[in-house]
């Protein structure tokens, strides 16, 4: 690949959501791209999102659907490239889809047609793709970008990183992008992972082994008012599973908890509660709890608040009390995450304060850019984190 004839426009860095989108973008204003990528098989991550279907975007992405040291750093693109603006393309190329819940968006045939796409889109951009290539190193010599790899060097006037984060290793995760960010004095905030399960303690894991497997709907709140990201309350489906907790309310909720500190689980809302307390009567606390929650936790929550066989009707005040909070209050103590392998994306990464909202570009690596996951901005459960790399990559090229 010694291509040191050729000049490039820019060099991408990552064959990914965000990779292939920025290239085809800046392929289709005439720049001349070269995406590189170590990978034996390009777009892995996607293929495998979204069970296989690719929750590519959510129409109701916003601001404050994403986590960033910076908060307000995700406007600017979110603004130029909306999720309307993804699913026209979508629509323009007969991508065929549809909204699964809360305005997420998943393929319907296959992920694989977001991938065929996306290739397309640099084929039709003369946009040249390369791999598996491995990167070296990058050095900036008399305002060109120098890229040393395992098939020779290439020059550009233009360097993108577009690797992505450390989730899912057995993919090809790599911590590239921040590397080389902290080698050129660009800060990176210390990456953790995000969207995972959550194990609990030891003692706790016992008592829900009679769970594992239950899915139910509660609200959840995790988080500090003095952590960075402060306080967050979802909406969600819990499952207990026999390492711990997790479905979209725990992986919604990992990305704001910290080792040490609890989470609290809602059961039940005011209002159901007002509903057994009016309507329970005579009727066993058991048989009341089965009619607002699954058998299983109905016969768990009487269990373990010692009020078992007790009729409803009977119940003191002090007992009433205990069983609201366990309903409307439950804490749970999780140990730790289940680490990068469980974990969808990636929390941290290149710090924005050192970053243009408006290209992507770094502020203090010249001619360098920094887009999607490896950058210091997190979504939420449910297509936010596909269109931050739509987002990001569209604006980044439309800069080149």
């Amino acid at each position: 690949m010694n291509n040191s004839n050729t000049m490039w426009d820019a060099v991408v860095i990552g064959a990914g959501a965000a990779g292939l989108f920025c290239a085809g973008q800046a392929g289709a204003r005439q720049k001349k791209v070269l995406v590189l990528d170590h990978a034996k098989k390009i777009g892995e991550k996607i293929r495998i999102s979204g069970g296989g279907f690719c929750n590519f975007t959510n129409r109701y992405s916003s601001a404050q659907h994403f986590l960033s040291r910076n908060p307000h750093f995700v406007k600017s693109a979110l603004a130029r490239y909306r999720p309307s603006d993804f699913e026209g393309w979508l629509k323009d190329n007969n991508i065929a889809y549809h909204e699964k819940h809360r305005g997420q968006l998943f393929c319907d045939r296959s992920a694989q047609d977001l991938i065929n796409l996306l290739l397309q889109l640099c084929q039709r951009s003369s946009v040249t793709i390369r791999y598996p290539v491995t990167v070296h190193d990058c050095q900036l010599i008399d305002n060109l970008w120098h890229i040393y790899t395992n098939q020779g060097v290439v020059t550009s006037h233009s360097l993108i990183w577009a690797t992505g984060g450390l989730p899912v290793p057995k993919i090809g995760a790599s911590d590239k992008a921040l590397q080389f960010a902290q080698h050129l004095g660009h800060l990176v905030v210390s990456p953790r992972p995000a969207l995972v399960p959550l194990s609990l303690t030891e003692k706790e894991e016992s008592s829900f082994t009679q769970l594992s497997g239950l899915s139910v709907p509660v609200l959840i709140s995790s988080g500090s008012k003095k952590e960075h990201y402060g306080q967050a309350h979802f909406d969600e489906d819990l499952l207990f599973t026999h390492r711990g907790l997790s479905g979209p309310a725990t992986l919604q909720a990992s990305s704001y908890w910290r080792e040490g500190e609890s989470i609290r689980v809602a059961f039940l809302t005011p209002n159901q509660w007002q509903e057994m307390d009016n309507s329970a009567g005579g009727k066993l606390v058991d048989n009341v709890l089965t009619h607002f929650l699954p058998q299983r936790l109905a016969k768990h929550i009487a269990q373990q608040t010692g009020l078992e066989q007790r009729r409803f009707a009977e119940l003191n005040r002090l007992d009433k009390e205990r069983l609201k909070d366990t309903l409307l209050n439950s804490v749970f103590h999780p140990d730790t995450t289940l680490g990068w392998n469980k974990a969808e994306v990636m929390l941290g990464g290149v710090d924005t304060d050192l970053m243009d909202s408006r290209t992507m570009a770094s502020t203090v690596i010249p001619q360098c850019y920094f887009i999607g996951e490896c950058v210091d901005v997190t979504g939420h459960l449910g297509g936010h984190n596909f269109q931050w790399a739509w987002s990001s990559a569209y604006v980044c090229a439309q800069s080149l």
